[in-house]
């Protein structure tokens, strides 16, 4: 093959599209990978949204001014004084670019290390057939180029979705982007939207100074969560100083010198007014397929604005696929990854398997939220008969030593089979603790196989098996 003829292709470098080149280089095809996304000296940034606008900058923002507020309000039970406590914004945003730059310089090596060939621009689906291979442009700097590919990944993931007639200009009216951004705490801060973007990205400006305001939609707080972990989550917010509107109905927004005035209705049909020197908009994302060229190809987008695909990320054409945010489910950067490694194992003929329930969510506000499979409310509505076990933190030794005892662990499991159908915690280091849910589920694991294992003591994980124990009613430390 020339150094313009592939057997993969894939268009986008976040965690579905370099991972699905990476596993392909790994099964021995030639693969190349192009992607878009420029450092601010103008070079190549792969890692998508994720890395560079997303998970990995959001992560470094959170525990940059989670151990801020610690160092003010947590270290002085430990009997650590703090005086003239301080924070250098400039000094945390600058920390925040180096961890994305590691992240897009580790990608690059990666590429590097399995023979992925990189091509740093625009790609677009530009003709061809599954017979004669399928034809994308990528428009660089230095001009455009065509490549050709047996195969085609569509791995473009979303972009945030804008209120209607208020775009974002990342100054006053703020998407991820701009919130992950700011020089400074804003005195105001409104948020529009409190899901997982608006909760953490709100809780990082609160706990640097700005005084909060999140305006929900929804009548529920947290609907996907389990809804005792979404009572308990509301608690602890509101009680930090997060000011939560539920069923907030947003009218006009109006963008002056100084700020952002956003018109809205509160959940009893009273007109309200929130005047916040910055807003950021939450209000979820959207497939990024804006000139993708699907047009060329012949492939339509449905309803929603996502490429369609079956179960095994196939779409309507041969030989081009889509995984991530492109496409149905979940909107998160681990089920991308998935995804990628399953069609990457699928071209190579091979038959993997994807479970999406047993795909874990994670909130990393504090407390973390995270849990997998099936809520409560879930269960009751589809009639299925289970038992619950929980177990509180304030119970676990381990985070008594830490001083924080928040929150709880929840385990579901089937009424007659024992099989576990979800696991939901609020508390210290859900993120980590809920991996042991995930691969129990995996294994279709009993509530009992959890608490029969022996966990180390004092640990957190303690927490998760004393729930297990919970779903027999035997726990045995609280």
């Amino acid at each position: 093959m020339s150094n313009s003829t592939f057997d993969v292709i894939v268009i986008g470098a976040g965690p579905g599209g370099y991972i699905a080149a990476i596993r392909a280089a790994q099964l021995g095809l030639s693969v190349a990978c192009i992607d878009a996304w420029r450092n601010a000296a103008g070079g190549p940034a792969p890692g998508g949204t994720c890395t560079n606008v997303g998970c990995i900058p959001s992560k470094a923002l959170l525990q940059s001014s989670e151990l801020f507020e610690q160092a003010g309000h947590g270290f002085k039970a430990h009997g650590i004084g703090v005086q003239g406590l301080t924070m250098d914004v400039a000094a945390m945003q600058a920390r925040r670019a180096a961890v994305v730059r590691q992240n897009n310089e580790g990608i690059l090596y990666l590429f590097k290390k399995n023979k992925v060939s990189f091509f740093h621009g625009n790609g677009r689906l530009a003709g061809g057939s599954a017979e004669a291979g399928w034809q994308v442009a990528v428009a660089g700097k230095d001009g455009e180029q065509t490549l050709t590919g047996n195969q085609v990944i569509v791995a473009t993931g979303s972009v945030p979705r804008s209120l209607p007639g208020v775009e974002f200009d990342e100054d006053r009216v703020l998407s991820n982007d701009g919130a992950l951004a700011l020089a400074a705490a804003p005195k105001t801060l409104g948020v529009i939207g409190a899901g997982v973007i608006g909760l953490e990205l709100g809780s990082v400006w609160r706990r640097l100074g700005a005084q909060v305001t999140l305006l929900e939609a929804m009548p529920d707080f947290l609907a996907a969560a389990d809804a005792q972990v979404a009572k308990e989550a509301f608690k602890q917010f509101t009680r930090q100083g997060l000011d939560i509107q539920l069923g907030a109905k947003i009218g006009a927004v109006q963008l002056g010198k100084s700020g952002v005035t956003v018109e809205w209705t509160d959940a009893k049909g009273q007109a309200q007014t929130l005047k916040v020197e910055r807003l950021i908009v939450s209000v979820g994302r959207k497939p990024n397929t804006a000139g993708l060229g699907l047009e060329a190809v012949g492939l339509a987008l449905d309803e929603r604005g996502f490429i369609p695909v079956d179960a095994d990320c196939r779409t309507a054409l041969p030989g081009i696929w889509a995984i991530g945010d492109v496409v149905r489910g979940p909107m998160l950067a681990h089920k991308a990854e998935e995804e990628g490694v399953a069609v990457a194992e699928r071209i190579a003929g091979q038959k993997p398997h994807v479970d999406f329930n047993t795909v874990p969510w994670v909130i990393y506000t504090h407390p973390e939220i995270a849990w997998v499979g099936q809520t409560e409310q879930a269960l009751k509505a589809a009639g299925r008969a289970y038992k619950a076990g929980s177990f509180p933190f304030m119970a676990n030794g381990r985070a008594r030593a830490l001083g924080d005892t928040t929150g709880f662990v929840k385990v579901l499991a089937d009424a007659s089979s024992d099989e576990i159908l979800g696991v939901h915690i609020i508390g210290p280091m859900a993120s980590e603790l809920i991996a042991e849910a995930a691969v129990a589920m995996e294994f279709k694991a009993a509530a009992e196989d959890i608490a029969r294992i022996c966990h180390a003591h004092p640990t957190l994980s303690e927490a998760l098996k004393e729930a297990a124990l919970g779903v027999d009613n035997r726990t045995l430390n609280f």
